[in-house]
């Protein structure tokens, strides 16, 4: 068997293009995405709710107006709870499946979200922070991989990135919903409150849905597999995906009962793998996505637009603009490519962090010419329309994709992780940053990150569009081992076809 031949790559859909399957062609899988990524829209909602309130938090509790430390906590304790529902969410995904992790992270996340609308004080406030961000944790990891493990490869960059669809959807209702709140009673705690109703939805949805096709062929559940597939495949190429399934679990099955997360060090091409997964990762953070969608009001006051209702209002239609970037990414990942499209949009990136950074500039030498005001709003926009695109669902589907069946849980909870401590970096240390070198600086900065991500993307992100998982696979053994493994491989296949 050569890798052409395998089901879902090129050359299997060449020899067979009447197999090949479109976005829309089958609403199953359309509707498992769908479903599984209102955990993505808890993810956004919770990014884009606390800026709406934390203007809100301030008036009502003096102790946090005074306290720049405080506002940093109280939009960086879930990312703390994050950080830790990720680590743990690889394990609890390869343990315990897809599903049930779903069913925990939406419990946990509508526990969280009744403590911070019940919150007597700013300490329960971070308290439930903290629990909403645990359960966002569990779901940042699992939706992707769920996701990818039933997509048909030719689609699954497109299926992937309808997760991160969901992000940006998730935090343009956030600012709906801050704006709607902004004259009734309780506003913050409305605002905050919400969030439970799509967690209990997904919560009622997933009890319906299948596990993980995939995870079941690993756990030698074969027959529930199969039903899952036959949903998805039709009746030739559903043969195929089993025999190449069956082919390769076993082996999957036995590393995976072994694998500890020090393994995914020892292994050279999972250590590559990891390195481009957990670099994309951390270079979507550091290159200020969250400095943008947690204090974009805070910003846009900054630049002379004092009124919460002007500042909430212009953070909506940059977060609509985030959600429409997010659907041409849709399409652009699986025709353009993941490594073009993260460059290209890396490259924009950069002239926005420019623009606002020059705005900064101008409105600290002169503070009365409102053009720097709009001259930083402008850089705002320019920076989501290039950035949604590209750097919002490529990390995500690249870690969706770049690590072997066994290894795909804990990698993938490792790599949202490391997305989790950058966030909790940025969100934690950017008004601390503006005011001891100024905000101009502060973007020129993440410029400069932008910059170290362009290198990054050049010399360690391999091109994944439209490869099976075990085509991605020989991608790194073949980095790993260059002409060792080349030599190895075509031995192999000499003995299968002797």
């Amino acid at each position: 068997m050569t890798i052409e031949s395998l089901p879902g790559s090129s050359g299997y859909l060449d020899l067979f293009p009447e197999r090949r399957m479109s976005y829309f062609s089958n609403t199953y899988v359309l509707r498992l995405t769908v479903i599984a990524g209102i955990g993505g829209m808890l993810f956004g909602y919770d990014t884009g709710v606390i800026s709406g309130a934390l203007l809100y938090i301030k008036d009502e509790f003096e102790v946090v107006n005074q306290s720049s430390f405080l506002q940093e906590t109280i939009v960086s304790m879930a990312l703390v709870g994050a950080i830790i529902g990720a680590a743990s969410g690889g394990w609890i995904n390869d343990a315990y499946g897809r599903k049930k992790a779903t069913l925990i992270a939406d419990v946990v996340f509508t526990v969280g979200s009744v403590v911070m609308a019940a919150a007597p004080d700013p300490y329960i406030i971070i308290l439930g922070r903290f629990l909403v961000g645990l359960g966002v944790g569990v779901a940042s990891v699992t939706a992707p991989v769920y996701i990818a493990e039933a997509s048909p490869s030719e689609v699954r960059g497109a299926l992937v990135s309808t997760n991160v669809l969901m992000i940006t959807g998730g935090q343009f209702l956030s600012y709906l919903v801050n704006l709607a709140f902004t004259e009734v009673s309780g506003t913050w705690r409305w605002m905050l409150g919400v969030a439970a109703v799509p967690a209990v939805v997904q919560f009622c949805f997933m009890l319906c849905m299948p596990e993980s096709p995939r995870w079941l062929f690993m756990k030698d559940d074969k027959d529930k597999a199969i039903m899952v597939l036959a949903k998805i495949y039709d009746i030739a190429r559903l043969e195929d995906e089993i025999d190449h399934l069956s082919a390769s679990s076993e082996e999957d099955r036995q590393k995976q009962n072994n694998i500890r997360y020090l393994d995914v060090f020892k292994s050279k091409e999972i250590r590559l793998a990891f390195l481009a997964g957990a670099g994309l990762q951390a270079f979507q953070q550091f290159t200020g996505i969250n400095t943008v969608m947690y204090y974009s009001p805070t910003i846009v006051q900054m630049a002379g637009f004092s009124s919460n209702q002007i500042a909430l209002l212009l953070s909506l239609i940059i977060a609509a603009m985030n959600a429409a970037g997010s659907i041409l990414g849709i399409y652009l990942i699986d025709h353009f490519g993941r490594k073009k499209l993260a460059l290209s949009s890396l490259t924009g990136v950069i002239v926005s962090l420019a623009i606002l950074a020059g705005a900064f500039f101008g409105q600290s030498s002169d503070s009365s010419n409102s053009l720097y005001g709009w001259l930083a709003v402008l850089g705002l926009a320019l920076y989501i329309c290039f950035f949604s695109p590209g750097m919002g669902p490529v990390p995500w589907t690249v870690n969706s994709e770049v690590y072997p069946e066994a290894y795909r849980g804990i990698c993938s909870g490792m790599a949202a992780t490391v997305n989790w401590v950058s966030n909790l970096i940025v969100a934690q240390t950017f008004l601390s940053l503006a005011s001891a070198v100024g905000t101009g600086p502060t973007f020129l900065i993440l410029g400069g990150v932008a910059v170290a991500a362009v290198v990054f993307v050049i010399l360690f992100v391999p091109e994944t569009k439209g490869l099976t998982f075990v085509e991605v696979e020989q991608i790194w053994k073949q980095r790993a081992w260059g002409s060792s493994y080349d030599a190895e491989s075509l031995l192999e296949q000499g003995n299968e076809t002797s």
